[in-house]
């Protein structure tokens, strides 16, 4: 099943090239502040899903070209991401920057994005104006949280997945704090909806892709990943619980690299989804925490 948000916070269902709307279902008003729709959605599915097949069979459609997606989830309880996740991405990154904890993900643990950093499939990626800093693209796979809790069992983890989609982890590259170089806003866009496990590949099997104006950048397949999706909601949960709605970023393969304004970066997961976004410019994003003392001078 393929879960949407769209035309300002409603809720559907993706049906071949329809979309059968779905918000009422979810006992909040696409109007309401703030848009936590499909968090309720998720957190009473289990209940809701004979209904929802329903309104798929006998519900009024609209074509999905004639609507404009929106992030799924814009306001879970917290992104978690996970970092350094795959051995090539580390080893290009100590080699060309030299910028990244010596610490694999399996021993560093995870971090957090600004939930502000959400954006959907028809957002631009607004690009800070930072002199002498890059944008780098990662390309990354969201697990999205269905059934809440802690002290989850590895072996439980799956049990709680509602379903996937593409993420694209956006960064300034630097020294600085990670919370604050991925969560300028539109850094974290994921899209172009949640699709159910059911429709996607085993969860160590499914190929990810990202291209920058055509030209393939990133690619690679989960069962590369240090540690598994499973693995993730375990440690996450360790620590903290988890909600209904929460998304968890992957880690990013190697490949990553700059991203400017004009360029279109596009991502491909089998069986989640692809979405391609453009990539704008602005005048705003920049503060002295940027500018280091031996470049004051």
């Amino acid at each position: 099943m393929k879960i949407a948000s769209y035309n300002g916070h409603r809720l559907g269902i993706i049906d071949g090239d329809d979309i059968i709307d779905i918000s009422d279902l979810a006992g909040v008003s696409p109007e309401f502040w703030p848009p936590v729709g499909m968090v309720k959605l998720i957190a009473g599915f289990e209940e809701l899903e004979a209904t929802i097949k329903e309104r798929i069979a006998s519900g009024s459609r609209l074509p999905l070209k004639d609507v404009r997606l929106e992030t799924p989830v814009p306001w879970p309880n917290k992104v978690i991401a996970i970092p350094a996740n795959y051995v090539e991405h580390i080893e290009e990154m100590k080699t060309g920057t030299g910028l990244i904890s010596p610490f694999k993900a399996s021993g560093q643990g995870f971090f957090l994005k600004s939930n502000s950093s959400l954006s959907g499939p028809n957002d631009p990626i607004i690009v800070p104006n930072i002199p002498g800093r890059q944008i780098h693209h990662e390309c990354e796979l969201a697990i999205i949280i269905g059934k809440g809790g802690r002290e989850i069992p590895k072996d439980k983890a799956l049990e709680h997945v509602f379903g996937y989609s593409c993420l694209m982890d956006i960064v300034v590259r630097g020294k600085e704090e990670r919370v604050m170089r991925k969560s300028y806003d539109t850094f974290c866009p994921v899209g172009p909806y949640i699709v159910t496990p059911d429709e996607v590949p085993p969860h160590d099997d499914i190929n990810l892709e990202l291209r920058v104006n055509g030209d393939v950048k990133q690619k690679a397949n989960t069962r590369n990943m240090i540690i598994d999706i499973p693995e993730m909601i375990c440690m996450a949960s360790a620590v903290m619980t988890l909600y209904p709605g929460d998304i968890i970023a992957s880690g990013t393969p190697s490949g990553v690299g700059p991203i400017k304004d004009g360029d279109t970066v596009s991502i491909h997961i089998d069986g989640v989804g692809e979405m391609s976004l453009a990539v704008k410019g602005s005048n705003t994003g920049m503060h002295p925490v940027w500018i280091k003392d031996d470049e004051k001078a």
